[in-house]
């Protein structure tokens, strides 16, 4: 197993930064919060820099807000300052990890997707029944807050394995453990959702 040491000053330098910022923007320009950290790109850029090179980057808060696709669910977004640093972080550690993930995972991977998801799940249907010859049975699930949900503790194990850079962990870890920050909250829009649900569907509780 290789393992990876030195990579803070990859993940921090204003080059990861900037281009961090224009893969976090190119779908998203058009947010007013995304405009307003564009105003003063350079400024918002440098002192985010200046801030993790002396080691006093602070994770911000999370906004909560509400979506239905199609169901009621609670999402909750980072502000974009730390968005831009969760891409510059993503763009340093994804080849160390890629490789490790199974061929039939297509969330969130360069060169995999929906698309291609939808395509391989069309080759399995067509090998399991036999060229649609047989039945075929496909199990469609979700992980209830899963974000919420993963044990912390071993997700910071799998990293250590491969990232000895003491600095990039510190940071790695800062920006996990941030997602808890707002427990109380979370408890709160827990209740909210289980009280819409059961006006929405009172004979089914």
């Amino acid at each position: 197993m290789k393992i990876y040491k030195d990579l803070y000053w990859s993940i921090i330098s204003p080059q990861t930064l900037f281009r961090a910022w224009e893969i976090f923007r190119s779908d998203k320009w058009k947010k007013p919060d995304v405009a307003a950290f564009e105003v003063g790109l350079e400024r918002n850029i440098f002192g985010l820099y200046r801030d993790l090179k002396a080691r006093t980057y602070k994770h911000g808060p999370y906004r909560g807000f509400w979506i239905h696709d199609p169901k009621l669910r609670r999402i909750h977004k980072a502000m974009v300052r730390d968005r831009v640093l969760h891409h510059a972080v993503y763009t340093v550690i994804y080849p160390i990890f890629e490789k490790s993930f199974i061929s039939s995972s297509f969330s969130c991977r360069i060169n995999k997707g929906s698309h291609k998801g939808v395509c391989y799940l069309k080759d399995v249907v067509r090998k399991v029944s036999r060229n649609y010859t047989k039945k075929c049975f496909v199990l469609k699930c979700d992980i209830q807050k899963f974000f919420d949900n993963v044990d912390h503790d071993i997700l910071i194990g799998i990293i250590r394995k491969r990232i000895k850079d003491v600095a990039a962990l510190e940071l790695i870890e800062k920006i996990i453990a941030s997602y808890y920050c707002g427990v109380t909250e979370r408890e709160r829009e827990r209740e909210r959702v289980r009280l819409c649900r059961e006006k929405a569907y009172p004979s089914a509780i």
